[in-house]
């Protein structure tokens, strides 16, 4: 691990000078939230700070919905949309999805440190429910490939966005179960609702399209908050407690200034491409998605029985994510033990082959491992950095998944079941790996002597008379990175 180093962009060495009792820094180097609580001592009145806590679920978790996206094209094909021989690809439109998700990751985790996090999600959601109730009009390949490759250009947005705002309003120990309520069950009561409208001109699948389409644009219209500084459901010392709440994560609120040396440090992180590995092999199985009511259909199922069937797929993610996050909540440092763990009925699932909800288990190891990754990561240069790179990964794996599954695999399917059963294997033996190496950088912290490099580091403030005054800056509010600050301890 690199020594760390102060924070870039100091004033001169005349202006270190005069600051005798410290360091002094430039407001753009801190955390957005230390000029805030800068100066504020004391210990938080534990009341008060449940009582913010409620009013930040109440205003973030009901637009933390993971918007259906993805899941209409695997609806769509039993809703009509497989029988129009132009629309009927289901390869390369599963495949530009993730294309166009991978092209733009990086310029997304860009924009959302660049901009206010809150409006760019809200514009991307907007562009998102008009490009999903957009593919209703699709008449031809062209029309849905253009279509798809938007709606993965706002994805690209949207993930990042989740775990850049859970980091910003919940503390490390709050964050898993918050990561765990983006999922959903209503996707197949709209696709059996759906399966119900008939009309001349438009066919079930369009109107699928249409709802879901609407559901996000409303979504959209809603107000998602930049920061804790700035919330608007919260009072200017309910912000102030807001961010006081997230001293222990030692990774603050955000910075808008991007530091390349925090890029780069992601980029030299060994934890950063273990995490985007694990991203890769276990969004594989993902293709399975959109594939699976098209087994259920050639086994026998109805085209009304397997929409109805389908909502399983949501009460397996919300009853096993939920019961995952509880888990790790209970039991301090668990998360990479249970997201293991969590693998094992998806690989039973696998090997009986027709136990197929079964695979939907394995969904938690991802929500604990996206979680995690929020939770280790410090510096908000290096935070954007490692989740466009491990979001990547997600999308290679995402875009690679559906060429598995080919005609001559075709009925049993046992080639895609072979890879899914691998990726299911290695993958918790990544997170053991992860937690392995964590636990030694832990332990080897413990025994290096107190670092007091960052105890004295000052802002200056204009108060309300004009008058400028130097405010002391606490470690946690410096936007150090998990490196640099020798007291951040690693969550196992």
């Amino acid at each position: 691990m690199n020594s760390p180093q102060a924070p870039s962009g100091r004033g001169s060495s005349e202006e270190a000078e005069k600051h005798a009792h410290g360091i002094a820094v430039a407001t753009k180097d801190v955390d957005t939230g230390a000029a805030l609580v800068a100066g504020m001592s004391g210990d938080l009145d534990p009341d008060d700070a449940a009582r913010v806590l409620r009013k930040i679920d109440f205003g973030i978790l009901p637009m933390m919905i993971q918007f259906m996206d993805k899941a209409t094209l695997g609806s769509s094909a039993i809703l009509g949309i497989h029988s129009h021989p132009q629309l009927s690809d289901y390869i390369r439109l599963g495949t530009v999805f993730y294309l166009s998700y991978l092209l733009f990751e990086y310029p997304q985790n860009l924009a959302l440190q660049r901009f206010p996090v809150g409006r760019w999600i809200s514009i991307n959601i907007f562009v998102w429910g008009i490009s999903l109730a957009c593919q209703a009009a699709c008449t031809n390949f062209a029309g849905l490939f253009v279509a798809r490759f938007i709606l993965g250009m706002c994805e690209g947005c949207i993930t990042a966005g989740f775990m850049i705002v859970s980091s910003m309003f919940y503390t490390r120990s709050e964050q898993t179960s918050r990561f765990g309520y983006w999922s959903q069950i209503i996707s197949g009561f709209i696709s059996f609702g759906s399966l119900h409208i008939t009309t001349l001109r438009f066919a079930p699948w369009q109107w699928l399209m249409i709802i879901t389409g609407i559901l996000t644009l409303i979504t959209a219209v809603v107000l998602f908050p930049d920061s804790p500084t700035n919330a608007w459901f919260l009072t200017p010392s309910e912000r102030a407690i807001a961010i006081q709440r997230l001293k222990e994560n030692q990774t603050g609120v955000e910075n808008k200034h991007f530091k390349k040396d925090q890029m780069l440090e992601a980029l030299k992180d060994p934890k950063t491409w273990i995490f985007a590995l694990f991203a890769a092999l276990d969004q594989i199985p993902n293709s399975l998605s959109n594939q699976r009511q098209i087994i259920m259909t050639t086994i026998g199922f109805s085209d009304l029985q397997t929409t109805l069937l389908s909502c399983v797929d949501g009460f397996m993610e919300v009853a096993t994510i939920w019961t995952g996050v509880m888990i790790v909540s209970r039991i301090p440092n668990s998360r990479a033990y249970v997201g293991a763990v969590y693998f094992i009925p998806a690989l039973v699932g696998i090997a009986l082959l027709f136990a197929i909800w079964l695979v939907d288990i394995g969904i938690t190891g991802f929500v604990l491992s996206l979680a995690w990754l929020t939770s280790i990561t410090a510096g908000h240069t290096k935070r954007v950095t490692t989740n466009a790179i491990v979001l990547s990964g997600y999308c290679l794996g995402n875009g690679l998944g559906p060429f598995m599954w080919l005609s001559q695999y075709k009925p049993r399917n046992r080639v895609p079941w072979i890879v899914i059963g691998l990726c299911y294997t290695i993958c918790p033996l990544l997170l053991l790996i992860i937690r392995f190496m964590l636990s030694r950088e832990n332990k080897k912290r413990d025994a290096e002597p107190v670092n007091g490099n960052f105890e004295e580091v000052y802002i200056e403030q204009v108060t309300a008379d004009g008058k400028r005054i130097e405010v002391k800056v606490d470690k946690e509010f410096l936007d150090l990175t998990d490196i640099q600050n020798r007291d951040f301890r690693y969550v196992l």
